[in-house]
């Protein structure tokens, strides 16, 4: 049967829907040889794909897996980057299925990270139509001062023509030339935390992520990962897909 090649290429782990999206408008994927384009289809039993000129060699329906990382400060979100010093890959001894990250974390920033073989699941939880927030504890330089404070929860410019804001803010430690506060973003732009506060005039010198909706990072240790429970699972999909 016929499907959707962006379809294919999450379900197979490869990258989330909208990453396959765009590989498409840029022109990097091709069937048996000829450039497609959004909506396509292929027939998986017959039909060659391929990204970048490499063939995507497609594997029989597996079972789907679910994992969060603690990720620490210096790696790199990707898995494919050989370029990078230390990358997630290298966090992820034992996971014997071959999973993807949900979303991103810079390179400088740490916390709560989840993996999976689940494409339609990454999509669910990073379209940006769903609204559900992500926590975050942010660290800056010098403390926060009511009007930046202001500034911050009533929505700053990071780009010409967009203008953001947390949905909650709150500061958790204020002293001489520090500050910690804890702010729920549901957007996700690229470092859109760190714009935000340099727009200010603060400057980030520690980010993590601490909760995506209900999943919250717990106790679980720097550079280490565990399974997401059942319950975890669901209360994603409840928060993420009813939306």
């Amino acid at each position: 049967m016929d499907e959707r090649i962006q379809k294919i290429l999450s379900e197979q782990g490869y990258c989330s829907r909208r990453a396959a999206e765009e590989l498409i408008r840029q022109g990097r994927v091709k069937l048996n040889g000829h450039p497609v384009s959004l909506g396509d289809k292929m027939d998986v039993r017959k039909d060659v794909l391929s990204v970048d000129g490499q063939r995507v060699w497609l594997r029989k329906r597996t079972e789907k897996v679910y994992y969060m990382l603690n990720k620490p400060r210096g790696y790199v979100t990707t898995m494919q980057d050989r370029h990078a010093a230390k990358t997630i890959v290298d966090l992820l001894e034992g996971i014997e299925t071959r999973v993807y990250p949900v979303g991103r974390l810079d390179k400088d920033s740490e916390g709560l990270l989840l993996l999976t073989n689940d494409g339609a699941f990454t999509n669910m939880i990073t379209h940006p139509s769903k609204g559900v927030g992500k926590l975050y504890r942010v660290t800056v330089r010098p403390a926060p001062v009511e009007e930046q404070l202001i500034d911050l929860s009533t929505g700053v410019e990071i780009e010409e023509g967009v203008t953001v804001r947390p949905a909650s803010l709150r500061v958790v430690v204020s002293e001489p030339g520090r500050g910690v506060m804890e702010m729920t973003l549901t957007e996700g732009k690229n470092r859109e935390i760190r714009r935000m506060c340099e727009a200010v005039g603060l400057e980030v010198i520690r980010l993590k992520r601490l909760a995506i909706g209900p999943v919250r990072l717990g106790m679980l240790k720097t550079g280490e990962y565990r399974e997401l429970k059942k319950e975890e699972i669901n209360a994603l999909r409840g928060a993420f897909g009813n939306k």
